[in-house]
């Protein structure tokens, strides 16, 4: 014969014996296996959470265009744009980040704060930075896709709403950037086309030539300065 649980030989219910697992150190141990859950969870949903509710879209869109506009094809390699892009996101993103840990993480993590709480206070702080840098239009984009009535105020609108109307907005910013970018680096290969045409040299490749006076250009003008600094100065 089958032994019978041990719950079943002194007599209690089922309901009566998970409630007596979820009380005294077993409920502890249980709750921080919950939260270690959620933790591992929040871990795996961080590359989207950092491209959905970050600067860091603007910034490595940005930078690709530009080197493409350089006319590189691999230099500066990808891991290199990633990496100044996080480093960017993560300089920007400091405040808001050290709110979240501070008000959210921490408590949650120490058994201080249920799961719905902790959700509550994580997202005020990153809503108000998306909030503060959507662009209006994308915001009512965002809420005609949502085909949601206009708001009392931006407390009223969801947060997925917010999210993408955010993302939006980064792209927009970021395609316009690289549009400023991209302008003089087109005007130095038409010039250079221009005179190797006239010169005769149909069979030289411009982008042979340019490359250099590009390259000079953008280091004298030190453009990986102005150009990272023009892109933080405009996130609030």
């Amino acid at each position: 014969m089958w032994a019978e649980p041990a719950w079943a030989q002194d007599g209690l219910g089922l309901e009566e014996a998970l409630q007596t697992a979820a009380s005294g150190e077993d409920g502890a141990a249980a709750s921080a296996s919950v939260r270690l859950v959620l933790a591992l969870t929040a871990l795996a949903l961080l590359p989207g959470l950092l491209l959905a509710m970050t600067p860091f879209t603007r910034f490595i869109i940005v930078f690709s265009l530009l080197r493409q506009a350089l006319g590189l094809q691999q230099s500066p390699p990808n891991q290199v744009l990633i990496g100044l892009s996080l480093a960017l996101t993560l300089l920007v993103m400091q405040p808001t980040v050290t709110t979240v840990w501070e008000d959210a993480a921490q408590p949650y993590m120490a058994g201080d704060m249920a799961t719905e709480e902790a959700y509550d206070k994580a997202i005020v702080p990153l809503r108000s930075f998306m909030l503060h840098n959507v662009q209006r239009q994308d915001l009512a984009t965002a809420m005609r896709l949502a085909k949601m009535e206009r708001p009392q105020s931006v407390v009223d609108i969801p947060t997925p709403v917010v999210i993408t109307g955010f993302v939006l907005s980064e792209l927009r910013i970021a395609f316009t950037v690289a549009v400023k970018v991209y302008l003089p680096f087109l005007v130095v290969d038409l010039v250079v086309a221009s005179v190797l045409l006239g010169m005769g040299m149909m069979m030289l490749p411009p982008v042979v030539v340019s490359l250099p006076f590009k390259l000079l250009v953008f280091v004298l003008m030190d453009g990986w300065g102005l150009l990272v600094t023009g892109m933080v100065a405009g996130i609030q």
